[in-house]
């Protein structure tokens, strides 16, 4: 009697479910629950699937090593893990759980490290930059003394100033003038549990547009523009941002699966701002969203997240 195989196991670390309306060109896609998505996916493509809130996790460390348990029994694991992520604070603490998966010897899609540097603006700067991928002009402030020379040195104003932390163009802001810089700036420092504050050029030609390019693995495997609406200038969908179809050059793609191969990240939403001197990257981001691009684009970008992931599991297995 031949013995069954058991299918893969693909595991989704749930972060937390993002509500979201996500509003598009002639379309309008709400996702209450990525996750749900996910696992649905999984079926569908004939794999076993298995859910951890984060909540319900907890981390034991004694004498004999360290282990992971839900609901205070041990985890019974999982081929391969997706984490799902919904935070932007106390990074190196969230992503600790990613990392103890990874102890146990379970392939992750986008491990704890290349997160924690993809989460933090100012790191994915100097990661970029050392690899000669074009960013915009940034200066990092901790004070305001040095200010005039700053905006000189960026090219005057207006100016885009961020958070070193944060996602869905939240701590993000365009000021014009000197004064309502200030005020941002003394508004920002006293949020923030950090001094840091990013201030960057504003790049006029890319017209309150960029481009998001969905990366996996060594591949582009879809991209769409996303345009501010009236009266804003941040193009997230999550903010009533418009989508639409758009064509990368050999240079996009290029520069796209470069940042992620240097952040060393499986999975990516780089976010491409086309400027006068060519491509520039603005931003990574390490759990890009999947209902706008899956709908603009024609990309069943789950499945091919859901494709690498047993694609790792079976090679972990021959390795094993």
């Amino acid at each position: 009697m031949i013995k069954k195989r058991k299918p893969i196991k693909i595991g989704i670390l749930d972060f937390g479910s993002i509500q979201q309306a996500v509003e598009g060109e002639g379309f309008s896609v709400k996702c209450l629950n990525p996750t749900k998505v996910f696992t649905d996916a999984i079926k569908a493509r004939g794999y076993a699937s298995v859910v951890y809130k984060v909540d319900k996790c907890q981390m034991f460390f004694g004498k004999k090593g360290a282990s992971i348990l839900y609901n205070n029994k041990p985890i019974k694991g999982c081929d391969v893990l997706i984490p799902r992520l919904d935070f932007s604070v106390n990074i190196d603490l969230e992503v600790s759980i990613i990392k103890q998966f990874q102890l146990m010897g379970i392939p992750v899609v986008n491990k704890y490290l290349p997160i924690s540097k993809a989460k933090n603006k100012l790191r994915t700067l100097q990661i970029l930059t050392r690899y000669k991928i074009p960013v915009p002009k940034t200066m990092i402030v901790r004070k305001i003394d040095y200010l005039d020379d700053v905006i000189k040195k960026i090219g005057g104003y207006p100016v885009v100033i961020k958070a070193p932390f944060g996602s869905y163009g939240k701590e993000v802001a365009m000021l014009e003038s000197r004064r309502s810089l200030t005020s941002a700036l003394d508004i920002m420092w006293k949020q923030n549990r950090t001094s840091i504050i990013l201030i960057q050029e504003y790049v006029y030609e890319a017209g309150d547009s960029d481009i998001r390019v969905f990366v996996i693995g060594d591949k582009v495997v879809a991209s769409m523009k996303r345009t501010a609406r009236v009266g804003d200038f941040r193009s997230n969908l999550q903010l009533g941002g418009v989508a639409s179809r758009v064509k990368l050059t050999k240079e996009e793609e290029k520069m796209a699966v470069k940042a992620t191969k240097a952040l060393g990240l499986d999975v990516c939403g780089v976010d491409i701002l086309r400027s006068k001197s060519g491509p520039v990257v603005m931003e990574t981001n390490a759990n890009p969203g999947i209902s706008g691009i899956m709908k603009v684009s024609d990309v069943d970008v789950v499945g091919e997240v859901i494709k690498f992931a047993a694609g790792m599991a079976k090679t972990a297995k021959i390795i094993k």
